[in-house]
């Protein structure tokens, strides 16, 4: 998820502009963009987790012990300058001999591994959505025909049929439109900046400089607010961003409509060669985790352990010795159940305490082995921290996969923790207008604007429960580290209790009007907060520790 670009479809950047009808001038050079999220609310009235200060008043001097962050995405950029020392290396492994040395079933897997790979090396990258796939199971089973006419034990997988067809027409509908209106859209809006930047002799036209254009040129200052406020609502740092991501999401629709949601469209079966349908297979795949495009997965991944002894780019939110395990399985399109089955256990097994999962789907046709692999790492004390997802759907009435409570269940996980998206301010849009909400999220956290790394050892803004996801694994991994005697059920707990509410009215996500309690939106209502959470553990841990020392008296 990144910026929202919703506000763009009413600004079609006014009219093409003559760049001779404004007086010319100079504007300041913009700022560099901030790590907000590190941020303390009360010192510096932001919606921070309070990082900083944790470090500086409870963390300092104290010693850390290792802990493994398993991301399961899209590839991480190994090499990225901010990435590749806190990396997680296979200690049995010996790279490049072809071997597999451990003997845990993966060759050469030395930062982690690829399930979505084959073994000549080449990688799926667009895959199909969930409903493409169910689509072309079910269709020549079912289209044309009605209800009455399907055998009886038949009729729950026409009914799924049902469903899953409606949302894949509506998906193709929605691709194809965005594909005809994003590409114009960003034409004539690239075609303004260009115009206005040369007039106002300005390199980039960010919110500081549309709010207070350098002109009096009366015209110029009527576009220059119109931006402004689309940059404000859509959560863009500037108006090349906008373009840019107008011209991505334009090729991106139209890379959707001709793979994702091809119905003749299977990538997998040329290249991973497995057997889809057989969930107990688990040795297939590569160790490439890098893939081909990592963008996703090197920014969560520097979003949780980013290296803060280097003096480079961006701090993670945990210090070393947290260490990344790179797992792939998540393809531009949906993941498959199996491969997130087959990534929290070889996550589980290789050494993973905390594991993040930035991904989900609205359909899950294996979902019982998805859930014997949560189990499995609850078995073992390993938390998942899952993305609550980003259609502003209550997801307590709409399931959103891996859903935070089993089949059949009454109550969510004890190792899993649901996260929601929140912003910088304490206002109306504290909740990120995308994402998902319901008292299956446990917590919100940072997700609007995080800076943090890109593959090529750059650096950028995201946005979307992607990147709240990574904060609170962060924020786990950090308990861990400094708590080793914490289990996956304590740091669940711990990171909930230390949330506090937060009552300020803001928008429900999806609504442009409707106000409501945000405490109303999760299952604690409040955004997660290291210092808070470092404070709960010294607690916890010194009462079990008296505990302890009492009973052995």
């Amino acid at each position: 998820m990144r910026i929202s670009l919703r506000p763009w479809l009413t600004v079609l950047g006014v009219a093409l502009l003559p760049a001779a009808s404004f007086a010319q001038s100079a504007a300041p050079a913009p700022a560099a963009a901030p790590q907000w999220t590190m941020l303390d609310p009360k010192a510096n009235n932001v919606m921070g987790i309070s990082a900083d200060r944790a470090y500086a008043e409870l963390l300092k001097g104290r010693t850390a012990a290792p802990v493994v962050v398993a991301v399961i995405d899209s590839g991480v950029d190994t090499a990225h300058v901010d990435l590749k020392r806190v990396l997680w290396h296979n200690p049995k492994e010996i790279a490049g001999n072809g071997k597999d040395d451990d003997g845990n079933g993966y060759v050469d897997d030395i930062y982690g591994w690829n399930f979505l790979g084959g073994k000549d090396g080449r990688n799926v990258d667009t895959d199909t959505y969930e409903e493409t796939r169910l689509v072309a199971k079910l269709k020549p089973l079912y289209e044309g025909k009605s209800r009455s006419a399907v055998a009886k034990d038949k009729q729950a997988e026409y009914d799924l049929y049902q469903r899953v067809k409606k949302d894949y027409d509506k998906k193709v509908k929605e691709d194809t439109e965005n594909a005809q209106q994003y590409g114009p859209l960003s034409e004539t809006i690239g075609k303004n900046v260009d115009i206005v930047k040369k007039v106002l002799g300005v390199q980039r036209l960010d919110t500081a400089v549309l709010r207070n254009p350098p002109t009096q040129d009366a015209r110029l200052k009527s576009v220059a607010s119109q931006w402004y406020q689309s940059l404000v609502a859509s959560g863009a740092p500037d108006m090349e961003s906008v373009v840019t991501q107008m011209q991505e999401a334009a090729t991106s629709s139209e890379k959707r409509v001709k793979y994702s949601l091809n119905l003749d469209y299977n990538p997998r079966a040329e290249i991973v060669q497995d057997d889809e349908n057989n969930v107990a297979q688990r040795t297939y795949g590569n160790n490439d985790v890098h893939g081909p495009d990592p963008m996703h997965g090197t920014h969560v991944s520097g979003i949780i352990a980013a290296d803060r002894r280097n003096n480079e780019g961006v701090l993670g939110v945990a210090d070393a010795p947290v260490r990344i395990m790179a797992v792939r399985a998540v393809p531009d399109g949906d993941e498959h159940d199996k491969d997130v089955a087959n990534a929290i256990r070889y996550a589980v097994d290789n050494g993973a305490t905390v594991i993040n999962m930035s991904f989900g789907k609205y359909y899950s046709p294996q979902r019982k082995a998805v859930e014997d692999a949560i189990r499995y790492a609850g078995s073992k004390g390993v938390l998942l921290v899952h993305a609550a997802g980003n259609e502003s759907n209550n997801i307590d009435q709409v399931d959103h996969f891996p859903a935070a409570i089993a089949e059949g269940a009454k109550t969510t996980y004890p190792n899993v923790l649901t996260v929601g998206a929140s912003a910088s301010k304490n206002d109306e849009k504290l909740a990120a207008e995308f994402s998902n909400y319901g008292k299956r999220v446990d917590v919100f956290a940072p997700g609007v604007a995080i800076y943090n790394t890109l593959p090529g050892s750059k650096y950028g803004n995201e946005s979307g429960t992607s990147m709240a996801a990574p904060t609170v694994a962060g924020v786990a991994a950090v308990l861990k580290s400094y708590f080793p005697q914490l289990q996956a059920a304590d740091l669940k707990r711990i990171i909930m209790q230390s949330a506090e509410p937060v009552h300020t009215q803001v928008l429900k996500p999806g609504e442009e009007k409707k106000k409501v309690d945000f405490t109303t939106l999760s299952n604690t209502g409040g955004v997660v907060n290291l210092y808070r959470a470092v404070q709960l553990a010294q607690q916890a841990t010194a009462s079990a520790s008296g505990a302890t020392s009492a009973g052995g008296k």
